[in-house]
């Protein structure tokens, strides 16, 4: 197994360089566009001024910049990319072939209303948000299976974000019977007078980092003390109880569930400035004065302000975010920490993106469909002289002239080898079932790549820990043990010859048919004698085990 991993995880190393110097680039045959696009590369789809505002914007920042684009991908690359972003994980064998194989022009946009439609996207936007607003590991006290029924109906429903985010904001009740409350109770988890729990809803709903306002002003915006304790102050009614039960083995009080009430709280709240003065804070957003009387509910007003207007920040924070998923980079960087302290890439793009998603009532899917249908989205991740420069890593300015390389996350992965593996056909679980399995493997994976803060890893990024988890894991370990019903006991029982076993598994890892290189080496290892399955199980192996796979591109 050694000698064919080391020489998939070199060749595979070769992916990630510049188009001017790849070795094998895809046939024509194998292309939907072979050259930089002009307007239109996700050809057949209805002309959308959204989309053509899009790609004139980003046409004109590569003109400003003096670099041409990365030409357009070719189809394996697209719909691995496009299946991994929308329904969160790679195609599978069948419905790959399929698409290479479709000569309809309109084919792109038709598999993108296809996946937004398909149960897939439901659960992968369920699992991005459940992870941003109560973290991989579920705190003491907060019911995941809630967080993802309130979250799984916002998306299955395709619910204007406003709505979701007003519900989460001034939630109230039982953790699975409301469950939007789990995202309130994963940030009172201290007595830390809402501290947390305002942090968090700026952060992750207005892409504002004010918590470090709490003890000073802001060095390097407006932001000020006084304003980090007047949204605090629309958190004080928050009350979290606590229940127990009898455990009827051992007749223990034991956890049973946590509420969200509404407490009695009015006036200011009190807070030191640096100077040791004390001062006072009522609930004021951006200049709104609230009335801080007992009786008014203050969450429900500061979701009201939060979710009115014409360009709510509400807005402008879920189309950085939504871009960042889809592109590798947002507008700003971090996407959670906009301001003038932090000007937007294309600011008049992210203002005129945010403003169509309001005029179309918050459509998250609508807003996928714009992103997922611009040109740029389009192309190739490969890059060359011409646009070299366009590279954020280093720190530059993000110019979306080729698509960024990203990393996938552990859920991403997880689904993934689920598919590679034809996991989810031989009868061990279906989506549903295989939930606490999936999570049992995630949150070992948590558990064992935390940083030294004790925040949770997200994605791989190719530590030895990580590649030994992956090399000798439980789901890479059943691929090529070459069980019933696995895709390798298929591939290996159909009659076709040993070249076109070798694509097939290709194209079921990494969704691309081997270079003449990769394949004329496989078919070396075959003809020199060694035991086909052996060969078979080594190649397997590697591919699932090669940065290729792991990374999306």
């Amino acid at each position: 197994m050694l000698v064919v991993g080391a020489l998939v995880f070199g060749l595979s190393a070769a992916w990630s360089i510049a188009a001017d110097d790849e070795p094998d680039q895809a046939s024509p045959a194998e292309t939907s566009e072979t050259i930089a696009p002009k307007g239109g590369a996700i050809r057949g789809a209805a002309a959308d001024p959204v989309v053509e505002f899009i790609n004139e914007s980003l046409r004109q920042g590569w003109s400003d910049n003096e670099i041409d684009p990365s030409p357009v991908a070719d189809d394996a690359e697209w719909i691995r990319r496009v299946y991994l972003d929308i329904v969160g994980h790679i195609p599978p064998l069948e419905d790959l072939e399929a698409f290479v194989a479709n000569k309809d022009k309109g084919k792109r946009a038709a598999l993108i209303e296809s996946l937004l439609e398909n149960a897939g996207y439901v659960r992968n936007f369920t699992t991005i948000w459940t992870n941003l607003c109560i973290g991989q590991q579920t705190p003491r006290r907060v019911s995941r299976t809630g967080m993802q029924k309130f979250l799984r109906e916002a998306f299955g429903r395709n619910r204007p974000w406003k709505d979701v985010v007003f519900d989460i904001v001034c939630a109230e009740g039982e953790f699975e019977t409301n469950g939007a409350v789990n995202f309130t109770l994963a940030q009172m988890q201290d007595p830390d007078e809402a501290v947390q729990l305002t942090a968090k809803t700026t952060r992750l709903f207005m892409g504002m980092q004010v918590q470090c306002t709490q003890c000073h002003n802001h060095p390097f915006n407006d932001w000020k003390q006084d304003q980090f304790w007047q949204f605090n102050s629309f958190f004080r009614q928050v009350r979290k109880m606590d229940h127990e039960k009898a455990d009827p083995k051992t007749g223990r009080r034991i956890d049973d569930y946590s509420e969200v009430l509404m407490g009695n709280f009015e006036g200011p709240v009190f807070f030191e400035k640096r100077s040791g003065l004390k001062q006072v804070a009522y609930p004021l957003y951006f200049g709104q004065e609230v009335d801080p009387g007992a009786e008014t509910d203050r969450r429900k007003e500061l979701a009201r302000l939060m979710t009115e207007g014409d360009r709510p920040l509400i807005a402008v924070a879920f189309v950085n975010r939504l871009w960042a998923h889809f592109f590798g980079y947002g507008f700003t960087r971090p996407v959670d920490d906009m301001g003038p302290h932090n000007a937007p890439s294309h600011p008049a793009l992210l203002d005129r993106l945010a403003e169509e998603f309001v005029k179309a009532n918050y459509d998250v899917k609508q807003l996928i469909r714009w992103i997922a249908n611009s040109d740029a989205y389009s192309l190739t991740s490969r890059f060359g002289k011409k646009n070299e420069i366009d590279n954020p890593s280093a720190g530059e300015t993000p110019l979306f002239s080729h698509v960024y390389i990203k990393s996938m996350t552990a859920e991403q992965l997880y689904d993934s080898l689920i598919v590679a593996t034809n996991a989810h056909k031989t009868g061990r679980a279906g989506w549903e079932q295989s939930e606490a399995t999936r999570q049992e493997w995630l949150q070992q994976f948590v558990r064992t790549f935390g940083n030294d803060e004790g925040e949770e890893s997200t994605s791989f990024d190719g530590t030895i820990p990580q590649a030994l988890m992956m090399m000798n894991g439980p789901l890479v370990r059943d691929a090529i043990s070459a069980k019933s019903g696995s895709h390798l006991t298929e591939l290996l029982s159909t009659k076709a010859g040993d070249a076109q076993r070798i694509q097939k598994v290709y194209q079921t890892v990494l969704s691309r048919s081997p270079n003449p290189a990769e394949r004329t080496k496989f078919l070396a290892y075959l003809k020199a004698g060694r035991d086909p399955l052996s060969v078979y199980q080594d190649l397997f192996w590697a591919l699932m085990n090669s940065n290729e796979f792991i990374f999306i591109h």
